[in-house]
């Protein structure tokens, strides 16, 4: 038999090397030495015993043995020579007692690249084994700054935690959402028992998902694996089979082929035209042609928080606006409960389009939208990459550059405070714009910020004051059932005397009304036909869902000036982000006089450089900062910094 299947695996070779030659490619293997030089080799990190996937096996160390294999490590010398004779003999072996020496690799980018062994992973690749033990050494690559180097790292820090160097994600930030979704810390280590629950799950997913189709598809095994588990969860994931796991895939599948797309995200930047205006009565095939019910979901009460008295008012505006065309329905305090049993209940209750307003119900609502296609839910967040829900936020950073360029004016220090919330998408762009406006107003401001995730909104404000800083842009919205004296918005705060000046407004209401009228004249229904990617919405100023409002105490020329600026924002005049900018460690964003992407400013994870003070880490935050963030955090937010990836991969060398 070893004969048969030498001839076999010769044939494979042949084939593999003809058709290596045909696209242009080297017919041989890849040579690590070729691409490393040998002080870095040297320099490597030795990881011990591993169990390598052998399909990730894919050179050799050096080129002692490169013309003997073809690129799929198939054997290319004919039968009969010294090394036929050697294969043949460890095809016998792995037949009758198992190929148990482990081989000698070298690990570059989570590729290995073999030093001794190669013939029998050859063996071991024409069987289809799994995986194959080998005395690993990791080369770590310089950084860079480029996206695979970055990504790779992640990875490093992922399996020194794990010790699991079979999953791949194709985009950053994979590797800490799985983490989370597995129920864990950041920093969490592995036990035994998870590693081996893992990888029997990793294997009938990937069984299935192959079965699927998903062998067509660009993205990883692990994109459309973590794309599963935000919809049903990993302990559902353990514990159902195969073909189930191939059945809920193909409901998910857009889900799942939207990992394809370089750029998941459509940015609906103002609301489109109306085709129909006024045509109420036109309206999707879901929706009754009598009434419309709409629910909305609280995370919380509109008489002790703020966020959702404004969305309660957008609530009651759109009831108004729309009389009997609609019926609406809030629902408080979901988080007390099981947020998918509450939206179940509001799809039991009638309602056919569903607004989630915090991003703590981003996960609840995929769920329910997958299980539900004929209801549409849409999510108050940011940078979501899903097709089966919507989300809405607005440029509330174009408020903040205002009001930043208000205090940078009104300051004779210069010395500003910003207390923000949450370490989210979107938040980072607002103290950013804050800081550039007050920049643009006085070059010589600095904007200390405090998080009241971390000490609490009153808090933050009172350190801030407490370093002698009067102008404080504070929470977005007023607080209720709280201290009068909490701040919001722009304020002058000088020992007792606490001034409102002006604060931004979430005009809800007119967000839910635009949102309605393309309900009703199938605009929304006709962009998700068009486009195959996630949609969302990031209406700003020229959309009319963001204002300023001012008080009295706001001297009249500092109205003309914020005036004058607002109005230069909404017609394109006036941009925040104009390059270049230099971030806290001098690194140069952009060049040329130009605006940052509406990307670009989404996915902002640094600071500029009149700020005073950081992103917190993930263990900083209070219990709530730590959920919001979970669902839609910024990645700095949520893993360590580039050094101590670095430091980590290190680390784990010495440790093993």
């Amino acid at each position: 038999m070893p004969d048969v299947y030498y001839k076999e695996a010769l044939k494979l070779a042949q084939k593999e090397y003809r058709n290596s030659l045909t696209k242009g490619l080297s017919p041989c293997l890849p040579v690590l030495d070729d691409f490393l030089s040998g002080e870095k080799t040297s320099t490597g990190i030795d990881l011990g015993l591993v169990q390598i996937p052998i399909d990730k096996i894919v050179g050799t160390k050096s080129r002692g043995r490169v013309n003997a294999f073809a690129p799929n490590f198939m054997p290319i010398l004919e039968d009969g020579t010294e090394f036929s004779v050697k294969w043949k003999h460890l095809c016998s072996a792995h037949l009758n007692e198992g190929i148990h020496d482990p081989i000698k690799a070298y690990e570059y980018m989570n590729r290995f690249y073999v030093e001794e062994g190669n013939k029998r992973v050859s063996v071991l690749k024409f069987f289809g084994a799994v995986n194959v033990p080998g005395i690993v050494t990791r080369i770590l690559p310089e950084r860079n700054g480029e996206e695979e180097v970055e990504l790779y790292y992640e990875f490093v820090n992922f399996y020194k935690l794990s010790k699991i160097n079979y999953i791949e994600f194709s985009k950053r930030g994979s590797y800490a959402s799985l983490q989370k979704l597995l129920g864990k810390e950041p920093d969490e280590e592995w036990n035994e028992d998870d590693q081996k629950q893992f990888s029997a799950t990793y294997h009938y997913f990937e069984q299935a998902y192959i079965s699927a189709g998903g062998n067509k598809l660009s993205s990883t095994v692990g994109d459309a694996m973590l794309s599963y588990i935000k919809v049903y969860g990993y302990p559902e994931l353990c514990v159902t089979e195969t073909a189930d796991i191939k059945k809920k895939l193909k409901v998910i599948w857009e889900d799942v082929a939207l990992q394809d797309e370089q750029e998941p995200i459509e940015l609906k930047l103002d609301p489109a035209e109306e085709k129909k205006p006024h045509m109420l009565k036109v309206v999707l095939p879901i929706v009754s042609p009598s009434i419309l019910k709409v629910a909305f979901l609280y995370d919380g009460t509109p008489e002790r928080s703020g966020w959702v008295h404004d969305h309660e008012k957008g609530r009651l505006h759109i009831q108004r606006i729309f009389d009997d065309k609609i019926e609406t329905k809030a629902y408080p305090n979901v988080m007390e409960n099981d947020p998918l049993e509450v939206i179940e209940q509001a799809i039991e209750d009638g309602a056919k389009l569903i607004f989630t307003t915090t991003p703590r119900l981003m996960q609840a609502s995929l769920r329910a939208a997958v299980e539900h296609p004929d209801i549409l839910i849409m999510n108050c967040s940011l940078n979501k990459s899903h097709r089966y829900i919507r989300s809405y936020y607005t440029r509330m950073y174009e408020a903040k550059f205002i009001l930043g360029a208000l205090a940078g004016s009104l300051s004779e220090s210069g010395k500003l405070g910003y207390v923000c919330d949450y370490p989210i998408f979107g938040q980072i762009a607002g103290i950013n714009a804050f800081a550039l406006g007050a920049q643009m107003a006085n070059p010589r401001s600095k904007v200390h910020i405090e998080w009241s995730s971390i000490k609490g909104a009153k808090e933050a404000a009172q350190a801030l004051a407490e370093k002698g800083i009067h102008y404080i842009s504070s929470q977005d919205t007023a607080r209720f059932m709280m201290d009068n004296r909490d701040s919001y918005g722009l304020s002058y705060i000088h020992q007792d005397k606490l001034e409102l000046l002006a604060t931004p407004v979430w005009k809800w209401g007119a967000y839910y009304e635009a949102i309605l009228r393309r309900v009703f004249d199938k605009t929304l229904k006709a962009e998700y036909e068009s486009s195959s990617k996630a949609l969302n919405y990031y209406w700003g100023m020229s959309a009319g869902v963001v204002d300023i409002l001012y008080s009295d105490a706001l001297p009249t020329a500092s109205r003309k000036f914020a005036d004058f600026l607002k109005e230069s924002i909404v017609h394109n005049v006036c941009a925040p982000f104009i390059t270049p900018l230099i971030t806290q460690s001098g690194e140069v964003i952009g060049e040329g006089e130009k605006s940052l992407s509406l990307e670009q400013i989404i996915n902002m994870d640094y600071l500029v450089e009149n700020v005073i003070g950081s992103i917190p880490k993930y263990e900083e935050l209070n219990p709530m900062g730590k959920a919001t963030v979970d669902m839609a955090g910024i990645e700095k937010s949520q893993n360590t910094s580039v050094k101590e990836d670095e430091d980590a991969a290190k680390e784990d060398g010495e440790e093993e």
